[in-house]
Order: structure tokens, then sequence, then C-alpha cells
């Protein structure tokens, strides 16, 4: 591999294109009612600038995982990708194998899962098209009649978005007391120069009483949470179902197949108002504070250095500087950052340089994650990784999986987090937490 680009396949990829538009949502649902959820990964998106595409497969041709233990190193695994078209996920705690000597949680969750797919089916929402991509052109065309055929009305017998799913037992104020004990904590690391800044995250369980698809649930969430780096895997390991659904606006590292690398750090964060004069004072106070920007520019160069391993000298440019980007329910402050991979460096190299990612761990990055697994004292599994998708060029995108909802065993996991520093109010770093963690819960009811 050259460029973080797998060599290019021998074999011609076949592209059709589909004669109508469909809503990603209804074909995912139908195809998953022939084919079942699992091994289901959609990578989701919103239409917005950094939201063109959306990805979608089912029935995956081939699967590698690495179970979260001492003997299945995840950054071995992704070794073994051939040509093809790949999505998954990479744990957080998967930092184990480039730090050893640093605590890390243990996760029940899969710290890799990631699968081939072929066709896989590709979403154009701007353009209102479809193009189903892959090997055979037989199969593609068995997968267009399919498709052709389908009745929107059937496919709503398949969506179920009247989903219970009881939150009263979410005790908030334990949750808050917690957080705001751990900012004074880690107030007082950076008083003594231990470290600089750390993102600080919390959890909470829901119980689902009722067996539900995997899919219904990430529906019934993006009606209201969509965002440009969402999405749904689920995977099945050893007869047992686990997912990541996600909503987030955040990109972690990507390649085109020149072996140029971008990242986009999102840090600061304001609420939405539904009255448009609070909504923009609310913007302005966030491009406007020291705290905050303060904040991005500690991780944008954090991360000019984490790239620094494996691009050119002199490649790496801040192309953007504290850019407002605004959601459905909150403001972002975005800085971009770009560089040009070695020409003995991959991808990989790229993820283990990188990894965990600056924005969710904090400066210094390993002393930071060490403080973290101290004070919050749960592992974080598939939140704080990435969704991971290779395309059939060798080029790779990944995102943060901020704003996620983790799915095992009847259980939902809610995360959110918040970056300290110096400079933070508890209070007010506490609210910002809730701005986060409220419309992720809400989102279920």
């Amino acid at each position: 591999m050259k460029n973080g680009k797998i060599k290019k396949r021998k074999m011609k990829i076949n592209k059709i294109k589909v004669d109508t538009w469909i809503e990603p949502e209804y074909l995912a649902h139908f195809l998953a009612s022939k084919f079942g959820e699992e091994g289901l990964s959609w990578l989701d998106s919103d239409n917005s600038e950094n939201g063109k595409y959306s990805f979608l497969g089912l029935n995956p041709k081939k699967i590698i995982y690495s179970k979260n233990d001492d003997l299945d190193n995840p950054f071995e695994r992704l070794k073994e990708i051939k040509n093809g078209f790949w999505m998954g996920w990479l744990s957080y705690e998967a930092g184990k194998w480039l730090e050893p000597k640093q605590p890390w949680q243990k996760s029940k969750m899969a710290s890799l899962w990631i699968a081939s797919y072929d066709p896989v089916i590709k979403f154009n929402l701007q353009k209102k098209e479809i193009i189903l991509e892959g090997n055979s052109l037989e199969t593609l065309k068995k997968y267009q009649q399919i498709i052709n055929k389908m009745n929107i009305k059937e496919v709503m017998k398949y969506l179920n978005k009247n989903i219970t799913i009881d939150s009263s037992k979410i005790n908030l104020d334990n949750l808050n007391n917690k957080f705001k004990k751990n900012i004074i904590k880690i107030k007082k690391l950076i008083s003594q120069g231990d470290i600089f800044q750390a993102n600080l995250t919390t959890k909470c369980e829901l119980y689902l009483s009722e067996k539900y698809k995997y899919l219904d649930i990430y529906s019934k969430i993006r009606d209201k949470l969509k965002a440009p780096f969402g999405g749904i895997i689920i995977a099945k390991i050893h007869g047992k179902k686990e997912g990541v659904l996600s909503t987030s606006p955040e990109r972690f590292l990507k390649t085109d197949k020149e072996g140029y690398v971008e990242t986009r750090p999102i840090k600061g964060t304001r609420p939405r108002h539904h009255d448009k004069k609070i909504d923009a004072l609310n913007a302005i106070e966030l491009i406007t504070n020291e705290k905050d920007r303060a904040e991005n520019i500690m991780i944008v160069d954090l991360l000019r250095n984490d790239l620094g391993k494996v691009c050119e000298i002199g490649s790496i440019i801040v192309s953007e500087l504290l850019k407002l980007e605004s959601y459905a329910k909150v403001h972002h402050l975005t800085s971009v950052v770009r560089g040009k991979i070695k020409q003995d460096k991959t991808w990989i190299d790229l993820l283990k340089a990188c990894w965990p990612g600056g924005s969710i761990t904090g400066a210094p990055k390993i002393r930071a994650c060490k403080r973290i697994y101290e004070l919050e004292g749960f592992e974080r599994g598939p939140y704080c990784g990435s969704f991971i998708k290779i395309d059939w060029d060798g080029s790779f995108d990944s995102n943060i999986l901020i704003r996620s909802f983790i799915l095992k065993d009847q259980i939902i996991k809610v995360y959110a987090g918040c970056g300290i520093v110096n400079d933070s109010n508890p209070v007010e770093e506490n609210a910002e937490l809730n701005w986060k963690l409220l419309p992720l819960i809400e989102s279920l009811k």
C-alpha cells in the first residue's frame, strides 16, 4: 500500500443507477427485511455541506473483528483488509494496543468490527440519485430489479417508530454532581501542570423492555438528530448482536486516493434556540468566547502534531480555523487541518498516529487518557472511537463517535462529554453537557 491507499484492483467496478429516488431510510428497512439487519452498515448523512453522500451495505461478504482482549490486536487485523468496499467501527479502547503501559477500561463490545460489501448502495443526497456498485453486473441487476419493485406502502409495515423506552430511572442529578466534581479535579490537575486539557464524558443506561430492531431505534433517533457523519452499524458476534448508532457531526480522518488527509476537530458548543435573535446571540457568544477558541486551537495543535508523524514535511496546513457550524440542536466551532501522507505510509499508519482522536481525549493526549480512565470509571467502547469506511479506490474516511448510542443485551448506553480547560466553570460545563445529552435521551422518547 502507498499513499494510504489499497493497491488498485484489477477488476472493474460496475455501476448501475436506480430508476427512481428512494429515501435511504426506506431502502435500508426494505432490504433489512429481506437480508436481516445483522451485518448492516449504513453511514448516514444530512444533505449538508459535508453530508452529500450516504452509504448502505447489507449481507456482508467478509467480516473482520477483534475481541476486546489482550490477544487480538485490532490494528493488526485491519491489515487483513483487501480490495473492496469496507465499513465498520473501531473502539476507543483500541488505544491500549498503541500505549500498553497506560491503563484502559475493559469493554464488552468488539474493539473492531468491519465488513466488506458487494454490492454497496451509494446515495447522492443532493442530486437525489442512487447508484449500485460492485464486481458482478449480474448481481447489480438483480438488486436493481428488487429495488425497482419496491412498494413504499409495504415498506411502512417494516418501520416501527412506536417504540417505548423508559428513561425515568436516569438520575441526572447524580450524573451532574459527579461530572462537576470531576471537573474540579481536572482543573486542579491542570493548575499543577499535569495536563492542559481533558475531554470528560458521562454515561447513562436505558433498558429495552422489548427486543426492538436496532434499525427501528435508529429511525426514531434520526427523525430528530440527523448529522453529517451519523449512521448505524449492526454486528453479530458468536450469535450475539451489538450495534452502534451515531448522530455525530464530526469527521475524524479522511484520505483521498492521492494521499491527501483531512481532519475536522470540533471544540466549542452552544445550544440552538427557537427564537432567531437568541439563537444568533448564542452563535456570536460562541465565536467570540476566549475559552472555547483556546480549547479548539489547542486540539488543532495536537492534531497537527499527530499528522506530522506520518505526513510529508511542510504539507500540514490549517485551512479553516474556528468556523461556525450549526446543527439541529447545537452550534459548534470547527477547524480543518490538512496534510499529505508520506509515500511509505498507509491509512492504517495514519489511524495509529492519531488514535484516539485528540478532540475526545485532551492534551497531552496519553496523560489525558490516563486521567480519563481514573475519573470516568467506565468503558467508552465504540463511543469516542470511529466509524470507518474504505472505498473501492482505497480512499479512507472516518468520524468521531460522539453523540452516539451503544446497544447490546437490551441495554442502550448513551454518552456525552465536554472539553475541560483551566478556565472551565463547572456549572457552565455541566450545562453544556446537558445541551448534548438531553436531546439524545429525548430522541428515544
